[in-house]
C-alpha cells in the first residue's frame, strides 16, 4: 500500500512515518520542502515541493493514486480546497489532521465524544479547522471524497515539554525558569484537568484508521488515556529537573489581556482550549485502532523530552521578553495583593 504525507516532519507525522517505515505493507511518500531530511527514515519516498505550487505538485504526482493520503499542514478552507482538487480521484482515504480545540469550550458535558458540539469562539485557528472539516465532509457527502477526520489534543514529543503559558519561542524559557528558582506562570489555579500525548502512542492510534473503510466519513480523537491537572503536569516537570517548583497561579482572562500587547494570543490557546477541563472518551477510536493506549505516561515522556532537550542545544531558544513579561506580570500581581491588604 501507497501512503503520501504533505508535511511528513513535524511532532505528529515524525512518529507515523518512523512506524510506517518499518513496516514492509507500506510504500511511504513525503511531499514537503525538504527541509528536515535528518528526520526522515531509510526508506521513504521524498517529493520536494512547496505544496501551495498546485501545478508544481500535480506535475510531481502525475497519475499516481495513493492509499492515504495525510494532510499534516492544512490549517484553512483555501488549503484543503486545493487538496481536493489535486487528490479527487487520486488517493482512496484523505486523513485531515484537524483538533480537538473545535470542540465547544466549555463542552455541555464533561465526557468529550466526537458527537460534542464543534465551535470556538475564542479561537481563530479552532474556527477555522471547524470550516476545513465542514468543507470536506460536505463533499464526502455530496461526492463520496475518501475523507476521514482526526482530532488531536495536546501531542508532544521528544523536542518539546508541555507548558500551559509559554511564549512564542516555545517552552525552553519555562524550563530555564524552573531551573534559576524562578517562579512560572500557571493558568487558573492549575486544576483544570488535561490530556497529554506522547507521539508515539498517537502514532498507533492514527496508523489503525489507515486504509480502513469503517473511518471513512467519520471523526476520530486520539488522545493519550491519562489525565492530569495542569498542577500534576508542571510539578512532574519539575520533580524531572530535579528543581522545586515554585508556581504562581493567574487567572486566564488577565493573561489574556495583559499578553495582548505581547501579541501573545491567550485568548485562544488558554480560554480557548487549555484553561478548560477535557476529558476525552476515545472508545470509538480504539474500536478501529485496538492497539491505541498510552505505553509512555507523562513521568516518563517528561524525562525523555527534557533528556533530549537538555543534551540539544538547538531545543534551548531563549525568550527574553517572555522572561521579563512574566517577572512584571508577578509584580503587578504582587503589588496589587499588597495594596488590597494595607
Amino acid at each position: 500500500m501507497k501512503a503520501l504525507f504533505i508535511g511528513g516532519t513535524g511532532i505528529i507525522s515524525t512518529a507515523i512515518v518512523r512506524k510506517l517505515a518499518q513496516d514492509p505493507l507500506w510504500e511511504v511518500w513525503l511531499l514537503n520542502r525538504g527541509n528536515r531530511k535528518e528526520a526522515v527514515p531509510d526508506g521513504v519516498h521524498s517529493i520536494v515541493a512547496d505544496i501551495n505550487d498546485e501545478a508544481a505538485v500535480r506535475a510531481a504526482i502525475g497519475d499516481t493514486v495513493y492509499d492515504v493520503v495525510g494532510e499534516f499542514i492544512g490549517f484553512t478552507v483555501e488549503q484543503v480546497e486545493r487538496d481536493y482538487r489535486l487528490f479527487q480521484g487520486r488517493t482512496k482515504q484523505y486523513i485531515y489532521i484537524s483538533s480537538a480545540s473545535a470542540y465547544h469550550k466549555p463542552a455541555a458535558d464533561f465526557r468529550i465524544t466526537e458527537g460534542t458540539t464543534l465551535a470556538n469562539p475564542h479561537w481563530e485557528y479552532s474556527r477555522n479547522k471547524i470550516a476545513c472539516e465542514e468543507f470536506l465532509m460536505k463533499k464526502y457527502r455530496e461526492e463520496g471524497f475518501p475523507v476521514t477526520i482526526v482530532r488531536p489534543s495536546h501531542t508532544y514529543d521528544e523536542r518539546s515539554i508541555p507548558m500551559g503559558v509559554h511564549g512564542d519561542k516555545g517552552s525552553w524559557q519555562v524550563i530555564q525558569r524552573m531551573l534559576e528558582g524562578k517562579p512560572v506562570l500557571i493558568q487558573g489555579d492549575g486544576t483544570s484537568l488535561w490530556h497529554l500525548t506522547f507521539n508515539e502512542d498517537f502514532a498507533t492510534g492514527y496508523i489503525g484508521l489507515m486504509g480502513n473503510k469503517h473511518a471513512l466519513g467519520e471523526a476520530f480523537h486520539i488522545t493519550g488515556d491519562e489525565i492530569l491537572t495542569w498542577n500534576q503536569i508542571y510539578a512532574t516537570t519539575a520533580e524531572a529537573l530535579g528543581v522545586e517548583l515554585k508556581p504562581y497561579y493567574v487567572s486566564s482572562a488577565f493573561l489574556a489581556e495583559a499578553g495582548k500587547k505581547m501579541g501573545y494570543d491567550y485568548e485562544g490557546s488558554l480560554i480557548g482550549d487549555k484553561a478548560v477541563s477535557v476529558c476525552f472518551d476515545n472508545s470509538k477510536v480504539k474500536r478501529l485502532s485496538p492497539g491505541m493506549t498510552t505505553t509512555i505516561p507523562f513521568h516518563r515522556g517528561a524525562r525523555i523530552a527534557l533528556d533530549y532537550i537538555l543534551s540539544h542545544p538547538e531545543c534551548q531558544t531563549p525568550d527574553p521578553e517572555f522572561d521579563a513579561w512574566c517577572d512584571r506580570v508577578i509584580a503587578a500581581l504582587d503589588k496589587a495583593i499588597n495594596e488590597i491588604k494595607m
